[in-house]
């Protein structure tokens, strides 16, 4: 199973080959290969799979999915409580 997150393009690093950049997953800042993505400017939505941006994103949707992965993040902290809480 694979799973690629969305992030914000934060800056882009063009002196390098291939073409790099920081991209925000909320709020956690990765450096990622966007070389796959010319069109993507800054401000712009990609997801990110093992630190490659195959595709760009729409805002809305983005944001959606961002908040979905923090509702089930939320989720699986109710199914396993800390040591300190358990019974």
């Amino acid at each position: 199973m694979c799973l690629a997150i969305p992030g914000k393009v934060l800056s882009f690093d063009t002196s390098v080959q291939p073409t790099m950049g920081v991209v925000s997953f909320g709020g956690i800042q990765k450096r990622v290969c966007l070389e796959w993505t010319p069109d993507v400017a800054l401000g712009d939505y990609v997801i990110v799979h093992v630190g490659f941006a195959i595709s760009k994103m729409d805002e809305k949707e983005a944001l959606e999915t961002l908040k979905l992965i923090e509702e089930i993040d939320g989720s699986l902290d109710e199914l396993n409580p800390p040591d300190d809480q358990k019974e």
